[in-house]
């Protein structure tokens, strides 16, 4: 077997609508070997009506895409779907959706592998410090309402290290990699469908501070001096908690509050916050 092939030549749609405990995500899968990008494909799809809950599969993407239009590396071997959500809701409450996508896929690993996971703002999950899963949240405004929103999941799972690009290669890591082995793909869609589910349900119900709370448990960066390049600004200071919408909430050497929406934590010095800052 070739050391980046998975174990499993090609994910099983029909093994993984057997094992579903959903009562929406995941229940109309379309699966490809190949697409350019999963969140394309998904935001087409959503354009034309089809169903909340539906998901796009593919084995391999050729563009895929992470924030600001950055390249995604998509070889065989790792999950890469995208979730068609229909929440309803005010824009602005969009990147909840990141936050508990970040959260369902941090405790699945968790609880399926037994890897201690974290979650670096605003997107990412951790192992080891290492990026194993990138999150890119997308969708269409009309009026006042959020239509749609795409939940891209990028999760590095049965390929060698090796596949990714040289410069990747220190910060990443992968679910083989971290296991010495490789894990059945059917079985972490199904599970992480669900936990998405669970949170998805608070989210729509208005009850999110449970998700929240999860999220600051995750994130273990919180309470670190933290550099955050935003566009071409440079932003340092303790990472002290986020707010509902999910925005970073950075103390200044001035002792000023900054909340940050955009942009991405690119060192975090191992710094506790002083008691009197």
């Amino acid at each position: 077997m070739s050391e980046a092939k998975s174990k499993t030549e090609r994910i099983q749609p029909s093994k993984v609508k057997e094992n579903l405990r959903t009562k929406i995500l995941g229940r109309a899968i379309l699966y490809f070997w190949e697409l350019t990008s999963t969140n394309d494909v998904a935001k087409e799809l959503a354009v034309k009506g089809v169903k909340e809950g539906t998901i796009v599969v593919a084995e391999t993407q050729t563009m895929g895409k992470g924030r600001f239009e950055r390249e995604w590396r998509s070889p065989q071997g790792g999950l890469w779907l995208s979730v068609i959500l229909k929440p309803n809701v005010q824009p602005k409450h969009a990147s909840r959706l990141t936050l508990l996508a970040s959260v369902a896929v941090a405790k699945t690993l968790n609880r399926l592998y037994g890897l201690k996971t974290e979650i670096k703002w605003p997107n990412d999950v951790l192992i080891d410090h290492k990026k194993v899963c990138g999150i890119l949240t997308e969708g269409q405004i009309k009026g006042k309402t959020l239509s749609f929103a795409i939940l891209g999941i990028g999760i590095n799972a049965n390929f060698n290290i090796e596949a990714l690009s040289p410069h990747l290669r220190e910060t990443a890591t992968t679910l083989r990699e971290a296991l010495g082995k490789e894990i059945e793909r059917e079985t972490l869609l199904c599970e992480l469908l669900s936990e998405i589910e669970s949170s998805y349900e608070l989210f729509q119900r208005g009850t999110f501070e449970a998700v929240l709370n999860d999220w600051r448990r995750l994130a273990s960066f919180l309470g670190s001096y933290v550099k955050i390049q935003r566009d071409k600004e440079r932003i340092e200071g303790w990472a002290v908690d986020i707010d509902e919408d999910g925005a970073l909430i950075v103390r200044l050497k001035d002792k000023t509050s900054l909340r940050v929406t955009s942009g991405d934590v690119i060192k975090i010095v191992s710094e506790t916050e002083p008691k009197h800052v």
